[in-house]
């Protein structure tokens, strides 16, 4: 594995939980709503990580696998919808009931937590990585 190997396995990264931060966001704004565009209440958004399979440049092919990660789709979750007893609402159905989004706070939370973790670590493997080269370069100097 080159240099430039790790950062852009961290950079793909990055990408990749960038994006889940924002889908998470998504679910977090759209926790109560109970009338989309396409018909009914909002479903909770999954997204759906897969290993890169182009090889980074300066990888030698057998060093294929870890070689960094993308979003192969972001997909609704099918769990129940939930149902909530308030008849004035203007989307309650005749019992009184309104179904409402599949969209749990606290797992929202845990969600964003483990992204920006993620985020994070590999921002500092990505520093980490520059440090290296930076003390590699001083050695050669020196």
């Amino acid at each position: 594995m080159g240099l430039f190997g790790p950062l852009e396995v961290s950079a793909s990264a990055l990408t990749a939980e960038r994006l889940r931060l924002d889908v998470v966001a998504n679910n977090l704004a759209n926790a109560n709503t109970t009338r989309t565009p396409g018909g009914g209440p909002y479903r909770r958004q999954v997204v759906v990580f897969a290993p890169r399979e182009e090889t980074p440049a300066g990888w030698p092919l057998a060093e294929r696998r870890g070689a960094g990660v993308r979003v192969v789709a972001i997909r609704p979750d099918l769990s129940p919808l939930r149902r909530v007893y308030n008849p004035g609402h203007p989307d309650a159905d005749a019992e009184g009931y309104v179904t409402m989004p599949n969209v749990d706070p606290v797992v929202e939370m845990v969600d964003l937590i483990g992204a920006a973790r993620a985020y994070e670590a590999n921002v500092t493997v990505i520093n980490e990585t520059k440090n290296m080269a930076a003390r590699t370069l001083d050695l050669l100097r020196g």
